[in-house]
């Protein structure tokens, strides 16, 4: 297992909104630790610690060593909230983790070989259905993101979670169904063209005179 980023930490004795009001003035993010049947802890942390981890996008699907006060414990980010107005950080919420525990993360998903997908080549679309998949996984070995290869995807093609290569003991979260992580669609002006193509072959079909038609038969008419 590689080294855990450590965060710092300070217990809070006191609680409620005045006192976490306080404590964002003076540049910490108020938080809480709870978790691995230990009753819950209230704690403090340096606010720019903590943006710098919100930041890299990954702050929810990182284990991080959590130094309160010089004991130790394993724990991954389970919930930060912000402000609905100004966007900074108002509270994070850490759960302790056992030696063996499994965690539900969302992990990026990568998308590779563009240049070996006949539908890309041909002036298709990939069309992201999910940039992130959630997977249960050791929290010991938590991905850092999936691969999904394009490699021989054409226009009209799918892909599904069955079709990425994931990491020894990682599994999705959703296991009902074979779900779809991205597809390759037609150009936008061919995919109108064709369905304009198709309602006017049904209006035939059905007895109806196309609007184009129509025009056409009017101005011949003047004529």
């Amino acid at each position: 297992m590689a080294d855990l980023i450590e965060l710092q930490a300070t217990p809070r004795d006191r609680l409620g909104k005045g006192v976490s009001r306080a404590l964002r003035r003076e540049g910490r993010v108020p938080g809480i630790v709870y978790g691995n049947d230990e009753a819950p802890q209230p704690i403090s942390l340096n606010y720019g610690d903590v943006l710098r981890q919100y930041m890299t996008g990954q702050l929810l699907s990182t284990v991080f060593m959590l130094d309160i006060a010089g004991k130790k414990t394993r724990v991954i980010p389970r919930e930060v909230q912000l402000d609905p107005v100004r966007d900074f950080l108002v509270h994070v919420d850490f759960m302790r983790l056992a030696e063996d525990a499994e965690v539900t993360v969302e992990v990026t998903v990568t998308f590779v070989n563009e240049d070996a997908s006949p539908g890309l080549k041909r002036g298709g679309v990939l069309n992201v259905v999910r940039h992130t998949v959630e997977v249960v996984c050791p929290a010991d070995a938590i991905p850092e993101s999936l691969e999904a290869d394009l490699s021989g995807l054409d226009i009209g093609d799918s892909l599904h979670i069955s079709q990425i290569e994931l990491p020894a003991n990682v599994r999705p979260a959703i296991t009902d169904r074979d779900f779809t992580i991205a597809t390759i669609a037609g150009a936008a002006g061919g995919a109108d063209e064709e369905e304009g193509a198709e309602e006017e072959s049904a209006e035939v079909e059905a007895g109806e005179v196309p609007a184009t038609a129509q025009k056409e038969d009017e101005g011949k008419a003047k004529e």
